[in-house]
């Protein structure tokens, strides 16, 4: 099992200087990811000063040589789909091919997402990735989508890793389209229950996962009993590190991650 600390880019030491240096900690201590939340507005507290996670995550990229780093994760009904196809491929290949793209529909209470339907906004998530996979295979794309459109573009830049950056997978859990949606990409870094009442996941909803989608295929959990969870078969244990201190963040990631 692999160990990550994931952070919101949001208040006192959680601009691109702070969280390169915590990143740099965190592989210094013995930690394995260190992820982002994707908000332009933090949602825990719209007051706190928020920073751009994807400039952030390139300072990180500088600053480290072994963690992995991604998102976790991007609502991608908010950006268009080629741009963030074009700026994974740049930190993938700043990073030396260790970007993680996590994707979700988004927080309804973000203020930038488009005004509808969660229906809709799982379309454009399904589309987008649709066309991210196409763009990174360095092909000419002709994609005739409800809510995009490509006519013969490409992506001559490409990914460090083959087939390509791994795709992991946020959302409710119990939703069966999110569940299906898990399945078809590499990783799931999903909740369980509705966001205003969430259940913890347990090893069982590992092991129902690891059934489904066999081997080569990550599960990332957290809370609970790391070794519980993987012996259900999780590969990744993360820890959330709220906006507050520095000096609390820098204590928690320094402290390295669990041992059994």
């Amino acid at each position: 099992m692999k160990f990550s600390v994931t952070f919101g880019a949001a208040g006192a030491g959680r601009d691109p200087r702070g969280l390169a240096d915590l990143a740099r900690l965190a592989e210094e201590s013995g930690w394995d990811g260190v992820f982002l939340e994707d908000y332009l507005v933090y949602q825990g507290d719209a007051s706190l000063p928020a920073y751009d996670p994807w400039v952030c995550l390139a300072a990180m990229a500088c600053a480290t040589s072994r963690v992995k780093l991604g998102t976790t994760v991007t609502p991608l009904p908010r950006r268009h789909p080629w741009k963030v196809a074009a700026e994974a491929v740049a930190l993938d290949q700043l990073s030396d091919g260790r970007m993680i793209l996590g994707a979700g529909i988004g927080d309804p209470q973000d203020p930038f997402m488009p005004s509808v339907s969660s229906r809709v906004l799982a379309e454009m998530l399904d589309e987008s990735l649709q066309v991210i996979d196409a763009l990174w295979s360095g092909e000419v794309v002709h994609h005739d989508g409800v809510h995009y459109q490509l006519d013969g573009v490409r992506l001559a830049a490409r990914p460090v890793q083959r087939p390509r950056i791994p795709v992991w997978v946020g959302g409710n859990l119990l939703v069966p389209a999110v569940r299906r949606r898990i399945l078809r990409w590499d990783g799931s870094c999903a909740y369980k229950g509705p966001t205003t009442a969430s259940l913890p996941i347990l090893p069982s909803d590992v092991a129902a996962l690891r059934a489904e989608r066999g081997d080569g295929f990550d599960i990332k959990v957290s809370g609970g009993d790391p070794e519980a969870f993987a012996a259900a078969g999780a590969t990744w244990w993360g820890r959330w590190i709220g906006p507050g201190s520095a000096e609390e963040a820098e204590r928690i990631v320094r402290a390295g991650p669990p041992r059994w």
